[in-house]
């Protein structure tokens, strides 16, 4: 395993990462034996969020009698300061810990950054608890690129998680200027949200990157760990084939697809839209179809439910045509 030093904090990072979103299907045991593999690889970095329903407790509760042998990161939504203060508590009470070594402003808008940053803002109590030896360092997460280059002049942020994939290279001068100002740069969504198959390539190609310094796979098995671990090692250039494969992803998915990432909810008529893109997909793309078709029909509410409020539309951070796609699906599944 390969280690760097996380921008400004200083902190040794492993290149790969534990995501730990995925951690929320399996159970406390499961946990347990994903992190023994995890340390087995050398994996130093796990990184949670408020929001990620059991996903600090599962990491608590496995990581307990061996809490300094990791990095733990962990982000909110909370915008003002008792909300930040209260879910740095909660955080602290989860993961079985006296301090968390990086807690993050989770996905702000723009709008939202300023009031974190103003009086009664977040930005006070992530202050105060780094002071008081709670956490370590402060960083933040974003899908908007407006949001990442704001940070970038913000001296308090030290880190910034953003998604950098084949298909989703957006950021590459902003990660180029984070590198110059010594902000750690944490590669989220290194399979563009599940939306890549081929996650050997995937962690291959933004492992290649310089100016990421850690690569964020979610996961939740054992053998995803050491497949992961195995693709970031091999250092050797992308052959031809996997750069025509790499150029077929990107004609393949474009721009206007799916990451999963939940923004879009809750829809006003209770549909599930992030599964009724996954469910398209293999409909479309994967050859299973009757799979598809099961899954898809199992489902409370189908794409052809939705009213074209355009409520999702406005919480979509990658500003994606959701009612225009949901017709697609709608059509394609005939419900």
């Amino acid at each position: 395993m390969e280690y760097v030093t996380l921008g400004k904090t200083g902190l040794k990072v492993s290149r790969v990462g534990l995501g730990g979103i995925p951690i929320q299907r399996i159970d406390a045991q499961a946990a347990k034996k994903l992190l023994d593999a995890v340390e087995a690889a050398g994996i130093n970095y796990i990184d949670s969020a408020r929001g990620y329903s059991v996903s600090e407790e599962l990491i608590g509760g496995a990581i307990e009698g061996r809490r300094d042998r990791f990095v733990l990161a962990t982000k909110t939504m909370s915008r003002d300061r008792e909300a930040m203060a209260r879910d740095i508590e909660t955080s602290l009470k989860n993961f079985r810990t006296d301090y968390i070594d990086l807690y993050q402003v989770h996905n702000p808008s723009l709008k939202q950054l300023e009031q974190i940053c103003a009086p009664g803002g977040a930005l006070e109590a992530l202050l105060e608890a780094r002071e008081a030896g709670k956490i370590g360092h402060i960083g933040l997460t974003a899908h908007a690129p407006e949001v990442f280059e704001r940070a970038l002049e913000l001296d308090w942020v030290e880190t910034v998680m953003f998604p950098y994939n084949i298909v989703e290279t957006q950021a590459a001068e902003l990660m180029e200027r984070a590198r110059e100002r010594n902000v750690g740069f944490i590669n989220m969504k290194p399979l563009a949200g599940g939306a890549i198959e081929d996650a050997k390539l995937a962690i291959r190609f933004a492992a290649a990157n310089p100016n990421v310094d850690v690569v964020l796979p979610g996961m939740y098995a054992p053998e995803e760990v050491e497949e992961n671990v195995a693709a970031a090692a091999d250092s050797s250039p992308l052959t031809v084939e996997e750069l025509e494969r790499v150029e077929a992803m990107r004609r393949e998915l474009g721009t206007s697809f799916c990451r999963r990432c939940g923004y879009c909810a809750p829809c006003t008529v209770g549909i599930d839209i992030p599964n009724q893109f996954v469910f398209h997909g293999y409909l479309s793309r994967y050859g299973l179809a009757d799979w598809a078709r099961g899954r898809y029909g199992a489902l409370s509410a189908h794409a052809s439910d939705c009213v074209e409020c355009g409520a999702c539309e406005e919480r979509c951070p990658y500003q994606l045509p959701i009612r225009k796609m949901l017709k697609t699906v709608a059509a394609d599944f005939g419900m």
